[in-house]
């Protein structure tokens, strides 16, 4: 496929690959950027299409892989607010002692953690997500860049 592309391209796909990195300047840069460039050249070139369905894809599927990790975490969320003032942690029940002055911290050990776990295991589920866009987004913008086709690996198809 390498033979047929133009250079142009190739870097109008490496590009809408590397602008969904636009999302930690720009708030949902990393949907508008590349919706932009796709909508425009969509048309014009088959590889630009394929790669900006891909890109969109992708960032849609994370987007709704941290929503869902978001609601399964928001109950024991909720769960852990009434057991830190019912198990005294932090002496809240003692807070205005002394004038107020009374910031002894109770540092026994803590009984939450059947609630800490799933919060843990959501935080780490949350890097995973963040590292597999960072490295996978490098990689399709090295490949188109090449003129290789790239699928990202968890990626839905929203956009036909």
């Amino acid at each position: 496929m390498t033979e047929t592309l133009s250079k142009h391209e190739k870097n109008l796909a490496a590009i809408i690959h590397a602008s969904t990195f636009s999302k930690y300047f720009i708030p949902f840069g990393n949907f508008l950027l590349p919706l932009v460039l796709w909508t425009v050249n969509k048309k014009d070139y088959n590889f630009v299409d394929q790669n900006g369905k891909q890109a969109l894809n992708f960032q849609i599927s994370l987007l709704l892989y941290s929503i869902i990790l978001g609601i399964f975490t928001i109950p024991f969320l909720i769960g852990i607010i009434p057991e830190i003032f019912h198990l005294g942690h932090f002496n809240f029940a003692n807070f205005n002692e002394f004038n107020g002055l009374n910031f002894d911290f109770n540092f026994q050990p803590f009984h939450l953690g059947k609630f800490l776990w799933p919060l843990g295991i959501a935080g780490v589920a949350q890097l995973g997500l963040f590292l597999v866009n960072i490295v996978y987004t490098i990689l399709a913008t090295i490949r188109t860049s090449e003129g290789l086709d790239f699928k990202y690996p968890i990626s839905i198809p929203f956009i036909k």
